[in-house]
């Protein structure tokens, strides 16, 4: 409640405030009658909490949470810690604004409760991988003397972010091939090898992953605890979730204590070559044997018994979760979403989902809205899109696209006019649509 205060506070002064200063100051803000006291009043309500809550709101409209962000520390006194400028970093990294990143980066400098840490740069690794910007990431890298930060945290940091998104050929060359980075400091043989082995993973080459694994063997490479849960996974989406289970097997043969990671991967895998029922009760082992299922493990056991139709005993998990300290999360409900058949179950259990404090993904309300157009039910995506933007959430442009095709389908064009320009005013390319460019062309005959 606390936070849409703020909100809806935020987006009546943004209307008030001309555009012109809005990412640059905040002094037009202030000057608003009744809104400086009011700011005043609620100034020592703001924490860091609440501002990355707020910022997360704007996560994809990187500018509204730009300007967010300099209005609460200008006009509120609020001071920036290294977390919220962190929140702010990795939004601006989304759209590519890597030059207004390094500028926040310098100003974290300047306060010892803002500095950067490794969790800013890794942020920033991450950010440059998934725009395939790769030697900026390594040059970023290289800057870290800077920040006393160019360490084996770091490293790892940089090689996983290579591999977490497709660059792991890259990374093998930077850890093993003749350009090694000169680095003063040691690090882990299977560390980095068990990251270069999730990252053929991501790639999803299995014939790759197999040569690796094998490759591990033949170099003398201890495989520990991570390289199996990283190998089972690799079995499992290869189709082939039997292997993992005998990997499971082999693990249990040399009394490697499995993780909640690792127990996951096993009932996952179980689950799909030998039923729900198996993956139950090798759930029922971990927590026998001390292992404390977390969020994740629910999750796939729900999943489970979703796709085998026992949607009771899912419900009946569901319930169980917060009993035993682990309230679901959005992936929970979007295994029920994901087999429902029927709108009013769908929407109540979207408004429990929302009523229990769950906020959920982008991708939740995406599913939702796409499911109630595919069965021609316009009211229920207009519900949910209501909620998205009443929850202060600012939709991306497969939300904007999934609400257009709902209103074309249901003949109201000129409704899917103004959402289509309200995403090109926000940077976001709409898909081509034929009924709307006909209809464009008629009104411009018309009007000539």
């Amino acid at each position: 409640m606390l936070l849409s205060m703020y909100l809806r506070r935020f987006d009546r002064l943004r209307i008030v405030c001309p555009p012109s200063f809005r990412l640059l100051s905040g002094k037009p803000i202030s000057n608003v009658d009744g809104e400086n006291h009011r700011c005043q009043e609620d100034q020592s309500s703001y924490d860091q909490k609440t501002v990355c809550e707020a910022l997360t709101c704007y996560i994809n409209d990187w500018q509204k949470a730009l300007e967010f962000f300099n209005w609460v520390e200008k006009d509120s006194g609020f001071t920036h810690t290294t977390e919220t400028f962190n929140r702010m970093i990795d939004i601006l990294g989304k759209y590519f604004e890597f030059e207004t990143s390094w500028s926040l980066i310098k100003r974290m400098t300047g306060n010892p409760v803002s500095l950067p840490n490794h969790v800013t740069f890794r942020i920033v690794f991450k950010r440059y991988a998934m725009a395939h910007l790769v030697q900026e990431a390594i040059d970023a890298y290289d800057k870290l003397d800077d920040f006393n930060l160019r360490d084996e945290t770091s490293f790892y940091n940089l090689v996983d972010a290579l591999c977490e998104h497709k660059h792991v050929v890259e990374a093998e060359e930077l850890c093993f091939g003749k350009n090694v980075i000169g680095n003063g400091f040691s690090v882990s043989n299977t560390k980095i090898h068990n990251l270069i082995l999730r990252g053929w993973s991501k790639l999803g080459w299995w014939g790759k992953c197999k040569e690796y694994w094998e490759k591990m063997d033949n170099e003398g490479v201890a495989k520990d605890l991570f390289s199996y849960s990283i190998y089972m996974d690799i079995m499992s989406k290869s189709g082939k979730p039997w292997k993992a289970v005998k990997l499971y097997k082999e693990m249990k043969s040399k009394r490697i204590k499995l993780d909640v990671v690792a127990y996951n991967t096993v009932i996952r895998a179980i689950g799909a070559s030998q039923g729900v029922d198996f993956g139950v009760r090798v759930f029922k082992e971990m927590r026998e044997r001390g292992c404390v299922p977390n969020v994740a493990t629910y999750n796939t056991v729900i999943k489970l018994l979703c796709e085998e139709g026992r949607m009771k005993e899912a419900y009946e998990m569901l319930n169980e979760m917060p009993k035993k300290g682990c309230g679901p999360d959005s992936i929970t409900y979007m295994c029920f979403f994901g087999r429902m058949e029927k709108p009013r179950e769908i929407l109540g259990l979207f408004g429990r989902m929302m009523r229990s404090g769950v906020r959920p993904r982008m991708d939740t309300y995406v599913m939702l809205m796409r499911k109630f157009e595919r069965w021609g039910f316009l009211q229920p995506v207009l519900h949910v899109w209501k909620t998205m933007k009443e929850s202060g959430d600012t939709p991306d442009s497969s939300a904007y696209n999934a609400l257009i095709d709902a209103l074309i389908q249901k003949g109201m064009l000129d409704m899917a006019r103004e959402y289509e320009d309200e995403m090109v005013e926000r940077g976001l390319s709409p898909r081509r649509r034929p009924e709307l460019v006909e209809k464009s062309l008629e009104e411009t005959l018309v009007c000539g």
